[in-house]
């Protein structure tokens, strides 16, 4: 990963623009054609470096509720559990941690009602309780990579 590569990384996470041609513009901007800066992303997704590209919206101000789950998921349960969490939609996250409650999830349902219930049905299918650990308060805080650190200047 060059500079110009570390550039638009820091464009698509802090200000991609919202244009009909956002690379075109990114382009512009970095002193690249709309399609140099396309194949970059491109590498860079085909190397994993970029995992999606998408918006984010506050559920909440959306009406939408959310809510972390933890659950205690025995070594020989894991792939079918893991499975079935990840089949739903509103599942937004899903993580192995070294702790006694090793899985741990976000679920994002139309109302609290539709969440728990959801929930409810994975337990059934599945036979393992989660804790269902929803929000009193949010703190949200804006996560954005410096591009230019990791030793590197601009």
């Amino acid at each position: 990963m060059d500079d110009l590569d570390r550039k638009i990384l820091g464009v698509i996470q802090s200000g991609f623009p919202l244009e009909a041609r956002p690379y075109a513009v990114m382009g512009k901007d970095l002193g690249l054609t709309e399609t140099e800066v396309l194949a970059r992303v491109r590498a860079l997704k085909e190397s994993g470096v970029i995992r999606r590209i998408g918006a984010n919206f506050q559920s909440g101000k959306l009406g939408w509720h959310s809510t972390l789950c933890a659950a205690k998921v025995p070594d020989e349960a894991f792939d079918d559990f893991v499975a079935v969490v990840n089949a739903h939609p509103g599942v937004t996250h899903n993580y192995l941690r070294d702790h006694e409650f090793n899985v741990w999830f976000t679920f994002i349902g139309e109302t609290p009602e539709i969440a728990q219930q959801t929930l409810k049905d994975i337990t059934a299918e599945t036979g393992i309780d989660i804790l269902y650990l929803p929000a009193t308060k949010l703190f949200k805080i804006k996560v954005d990579f410096d591009m230019n650190k990791n030793g590197k200047e601009s």
